[in-house]
């Protein structure tokens, strides 16, 4: 298919940069640059602002029942245009075609959930002290957001933001990733065809430190909303911080998965082994200590290793593909270093820890067993389809392994004994566990970490609070 250039949205105008500028986007899988986005300047930035302060005001003044219905006639064209989108975005960020579609359609789902939810946004009446006071409380969109999202999930971590802060009244900045432009460009043309008043969503591109330094600061911006490195995740809060800014922060992970004594082995590989290397590993609740009880250790290797011998890896577009390559080069020098600093912790390698070809960001599907709880695979997020395994023999000695390191993003745990779940639920300090099944991150659950992790959700009910001021309105009858 055709790969266009991508533009700026800037008050529902698709527009080149002041100036023209723009940025090469490469194919993963070729390392071939297959077109260009948009490099904003600052003046294009200005013009945003201005462009979604006054969306702000048309947008929040419409009824919640026809910003709802807005919204879900987006949903409804997700879904029409699945199948091109879905190429796009493994054109642009590699992962197998397949998982793509699945990203664009569960866009569609987030979409409709938040929109009705937007319908259900209530305040309260307050019973009074005396007869003669009306006490409300009253819910009303924070303002403008500006929205900064990664390339591993082009659309899904757009969507999630911008959803929640439309359902509210609120209008949207986006500054999506310049590596994958394409396909949250199209998320966002459908809510554009679907009606979205001229600035009620717009979208930039360019440098990431100039657009968020400016864009934070900025008086018209009151919130933001990030998903990312944990570094610079605490480098944009302390600047919100700075300015008064309402955060929400989606930071790295650094997932356990305990497996019990008593845990289906052949269950607990299927379910944790899908989601290590869904989109090579590159997510960021991505299980990857894997916790394994003494007396299943051996059964539950052999069986991660017949898994990863299965997995077909490939270019997205490829029939048969089931892993793609790594977004880019960055990431293969990082799976080579993390693959020699575990190895020489004393960590054994059982299958792959090496690039596939010469062209192209491929690398093996990886598991390492007895690694040391030094080695960097175990301190530091590898964010690739690297597995480590390592054996305990209590309960509380895995759950205070998995509670070692500043991350509390998503755990995994797998068990047939309720009373080994529950200490599991309620011991690890995280802000997702999963038991018995794999990562399930529904519109209508929380979504977010603690910790290092981050603040704030991005999924359930929870994450529109966030996009809401609450005002006493307090009322003497005279």
């Amino acid at each position: 298919m055709t790969y266009s250039n991508t533009q700026l949205l800037i008050a529902n105008e698709w527009r080149d940069a002041t100036g023209g500028k723009s940025l090469a986007v490469i194919n993963p899988s070729t390392g071939l640059e297959i077109g260009r986005v948009a490099h904003a300047a600052i003046g294009d930035l200005d013009l945003a602002l201005n462009a979604a302060q006054k969306g702000f005001n048309t947008w929040r003044a419409m009824s919640a029942v026809d910003r709802s219905k807005i919204m879900r006639q987006a949903a409804v064209l997700m879904r029409e245009r699945a199948d091109k989108i879905a190429e796009l975005m493994t054109l642009e960020q590699g992962k197998p075609l397949a998982e793509a579609k699945v990203e664009c359609l569960a866009a569609a789902d987030i979409i409709e959930y938040f929109a009705e939810e937007g319908r259900r946004i209530y305040g309260r009446i307050v019973a009074p002290r005396v007869a003669n006071v009306q006490q409300q409380v009253l819910k009303e969109p924070v303002g403008v957001v500006a929205a900064f999202t990664p390339w591993n999930f082009p659309i899904n971590q757009v969507v999630r933001k911008m959803s929640a802060a439309l359902a509210t009244g609120c209008s949207i900045i986006v500054k999506a990733p310049e590596e994958t432009p394409a396909s949250p460009a199209e998320l966002i043309r459908a809510f554009v065809d679907a009606g979205v008043p001229a600035g009620a969503v717009g979208l930039v591109y360019g440098n990431p430190a100039e657009i968020s330094s400016y864009l934070i600061a900025h008086p018209i911006v009151r919130k933001i909303t990030f998903t990312g490195s944990t570094a610079v995740g605490k480098q944009l809060a302390a600047m919100a911080g700075q300015y008064m800014k309402r955060a929400t922060m989606e930071l790295g992970g650094h997932a356990p998965v305990i497996v019990a004594e008593d845990a289906d082995v052949a269950l607990a590989v299927k379910a944790s082994a899908g989601a290590k290397f869904r989109n090579a590993g590159q997510v960021c609740i991505a299980p990857t200590r894997f916790l394994v009880h003494n007396s299943i250790k051996a059964e539950f290797t052999a069986a991660m290793l017949a898994f990863t011998q299965k997995i077909k890896v490939g270019d997205g577009l490829t029939a048969g593909t089931t892993m793609g390559p790594l977004a880019n080069s960055r990431r293969l020098e990082a799976m080579k270093q993390i693959t020699e600093k575990t190895l020489a912790a004393g960590a054994k390698i059982e299958a792959g820890g090496e690039r596939i070809g010469s062209s192209g960001n491929f690398f093996a599907p990886t598991v390492f067993t007895e690694v040391p709880i030094e080695a960097d695979l175990f301190n530091n997020e590898p964010f690739g389809p690297m597995v480590g395994i390592r054996g305990f023999n209590t309960i509380d000695e895995a759950i205070a392994e998995s509670n070692r390191l500043p991350f509390g993003l998503s755990s995994y745990a797998f068990t047939r004994s309720l009373k080994t779940a529950h200490a599991i639920s309620h011991g690890i300090e995280a802000g997702m566990v999963w038991i018995n099944q794999p990562a399930a991150p529904v519109p209508e659950m929380p979504f977010g970490g603690v910790k290092d992790s981050g603040y704030g959700s991005e999924g359930g009910m929870e994450a529109l609070e966030a996009y809401l001021n609450t005002k006493t309105v307090s009322t003497v009858m005279i």
